[in-house]
């Protein structure tokens, strides 16, 4: 379960948008942060209750000046952070809930922060979701294909062992898909619609290949 309850949630928070990183529910991202604002961002955060900055995807064709980021990103908490020698910071967030982006706040801060509302994400603060459907030796059949055909590797043992969640999420922060893909991912309403989304990646990447053939 999480530490978080629902009236535990600010109403604005900082906003850290980066391409292709994938933050869900119960999951865990190490991230690097050494740009300035974001140093910044991660000085003020260590000083809040709930340490929480919510990661969001920047859209690749901003529709117009205040549409430059997906409407829908997770917040997660800074579990752990560690200076390395070069003035860089290492930090891990930890999923707690989805949120949909109200309005920017502005003012004086170098980073981005947001009104947000948390409705409608009920289930990410509730205990691990299970998938009933999940035919798991097909899944880890075609994943193994994508993983070949990708030149990735896994611990394939861990992955068997995997709970359902565990494993669907880790996979969809994990892979390399395209920004708006990454963002469905994360839109998902269940794991089972996460599951088929992964799904429907995997199969149409390895359908095409190495992605090369799509362009013609």
């Amino acid at each position: 379960m999480s530490m978080f309850s629902a009236a535990d949630l600010p109403d604005a928070i900082p906003v850290f948008p980066l391409p292709g990183a994938l933050l869900l529910p119960r999951a865990r991202l190490p991230l690097h942060i050494f740009e300035p604002r974001y140093l910044a961002m991660l000085d003020d955060t260590l000083k809040t209750q709930h340490r929480l900055i919510g990661m969001v995807q920047p859209r690749q064709v901003p529709e117009n000046e205040d549409k430059r980021l997906h409407s829908i990103g997770c917040a997660g908490r800074v579990t752990a952070f560690s200076e390395t020698e070069d003035g860089r910071y290492m930090i891990t967030l930890a999923g707690i809930s989805r949120y949909r982006i109200k309005s920017e706040v502005t003012g004086f801060s170098p980073y981005v922060k947001a009104e947000v509302d948390w409705a409608g994400f009920d289930r990410d603060l509730g205990s691990t979701e299970r998938d009933k459907g999940f035919d798991r030796p097909a899944f880890l059949d075609t994943l193994e294909r994508y993983f070949s055909a990708h030149s990735l590797s896994t611990d394939w043992d861990s992955l068997k062992d995997a709970e359902d969640e565990l494993l669907i999420n880790s996979l969809s922060m994990l892979c390399p898909f395209e920004v708006e893909d990454k963002q469905a991912l994360l839109e998902a309403p269940s794991l089972a619609t996460r599951r088929e989304t992964l799904v429907t990646l995997i199969e149409f990447s390895l359908r095409s290949g190495n992605g090369e053939e799509i362009m013609q």
